[in-house]
């Protein structure tokens, strides 16, 4: 995948790199403004055993 992706992007190897650092940060923020908050309520992590 990450070959098929160096090779489709555009420009010189200085400019993929750019561009790969963008839609990675892209995708890291999407992650942590809908996707993790929107999965939170369904994940058991608050739901402690200990001291009952």
């Amino acid at each position: 995948m990450y070959g098929w992706l160096w090779h489709r992007l555009p420009g010189p190897a200085a400019v993929r790199v750019l561009i790969l650092t963008a839609a990675a940060l892209a995708v890291l923020a999407a992650c942590f403004l809908w996707v993790f908050p929107a999965v939170a309520p369904f994940m058991p992590f608050n739901e402690t055993t200990v001291g009952e």
